[in-house]
């Protein structure tokens, strides 16, 4: 006699996996980010997306990045599917010390590559040191 159980909770969590990623295998548009000096350097893996389907926005200290895939439509059948297609964002919260009106963006061989150069006043600066100049000590 073979006696099986099932595990919703497995179940559901390997579907979670499938829809959203695992830290892994992220689901959508993975990212790599990183600081070159006075800047700070974000690349968001979007393959086989027109670059005119991609906008960008900051609001505040949010960047949105959306994106769209679409679906071949032909005269052909399907027979596998597991690339995802339609509209897809991320959002990231930049910190104040960041230029958000300076950022630069690019999109080549499926990647998007944004810089976002640090803004002057967190850049580090010297301070002069002032005071009288007496050194005698007076006894």
């Amino acid at each position: 006699m073979l006696l099986r159980t099932t595990d919703p909770f497995r179940d559901f969590d390997r579907l979670t996996q499938q829809i959203f990623g695992t830290t892994n295998r992220p689901a959508v548009m993975p990212m790599d980010a990183w600081r070159e000096g006075d800047r700070f350097v974000i690349e968001f893996d979007l393959p086989g997306v027109s670059r005119d389907s991609i906008d960008l926005d900051v609001e505040r200290n949010v960047l949105t990045v959306r994106a769209e895939r679409v679906a071949r439509n032909g005269d052909w059948e399907q027979l596998a599917s597991e690339r995802p297609r339609g509209v897809f964002s991320r959002q990231l919260v930049l910190g104040d010390n960041l230029d958000l009106d300076g950022i630069e963006a690019g999109y080549d061989d499926g990647v998007l590559r944004l810089t976002v150069p640090v803004a002057e006043k967190a850049k580090p600066r010297k301070i002069q040191v002032s005071g009288s100049d007496r050194t005698a000590i007076e006894a």
